[in-house]
Formats: structure tokens, sequence, C-alpha cells
């Protein structure tokens, strides 16, 4: 039985250590910048309270070497939201043809009313969505 563990050990690590030296197919994140929000879908403009939607937005990307970081979700008052995505811009070698990418937000709203989602397209440019809660 203890050889048994000793073995299961020995495979056990021997894996993570192949897991960890096989890391060259990813490239080293230089920095993380807004990009503007060129569109937004929102299927249904009027929703359930607790219900569950999710809200796409769209953005393009000038190369390969960029792509999707994340959002700033700012609950403004209980029924504003503002909405800004960030890109992540990699070191390594890529295509500079632009692309378009997709992303989406869940939402899922816990009270009654008439939420106003803004989402950033450039300076102090804003695609104003809304939704109604019933």
């Amino acid at each position: 039985m203890k050889k048994l563990l000793n073995i299961g050990f020995a495979t056990v690590l021997f894996g993570l250590v192949m897991v960890s030296c096989n890391d060259d197919d990813y490239e080293t994140i230089e920095s993380i910048d807004k990009i503007k929000i060129d569109s937004v879908k929102i299927v249904n403009d009027t929703m359930d309270v607790f219900a569950l939607q999710s809200i796409k937005t769209y953005s393009t990307y000038p190369s390969q070497c960029q792509g999707f970081y994340g959002y700033d979700y700012i609950y403004n008052n209980n029924l504003e939201r503002t909405v800004t995505a960030y890109k992540y811009i990699t070191n390594g070698p890529c295509a500079q043809n632009s692309y378009t990418g997709a992303n989406q937000i869940n939402f899922s709203p816990r009270q009654k009313g008439k939420y106003t989602f803004k989402f950033w397209n450039g300076g102090n440019n804003w695609i104003t969505k809304t939704i109604v809660v019933k």
C-alpha cells in the first residue's frame, strides 16, 4: 500500500512539473488599457426581477496582440451603471489585422425600476441603454 502511495505521489509531482514548464504558448501581458465599446446588444429591454440576461458588447481590436481583459462595472446609484471595457496588450509577434471581439455582462436585477446603462465609447462619449425591470 505504501508503495502505491509513493508511485501515485511521484506521478502527480511529475505531472505538475510538466504542466508548470509548458508555458511557452503564452505571451506576457505588457499593459492594460481602455478600449471603446463600439456597440451593445440587449435582447430584452424589459425583464423580471431576479431574471438573468446577458448583455453583449462589441469592441474592435487593432491587432492579434490585443484582446479583452475585463470590465469596470460601476454602480452609480441603485438604477444606474457605467461600464468601461479594458484590453490587454501582449509583447509577442502577431498579425496586425484588426478584429471585432464580443464579450458579455450577466445582469440579474434585485429590484424593480428603470435601469440605465452607460457604455464607454471613447473620449466623453457613451452608449446609453435602458432596461425596465418589472
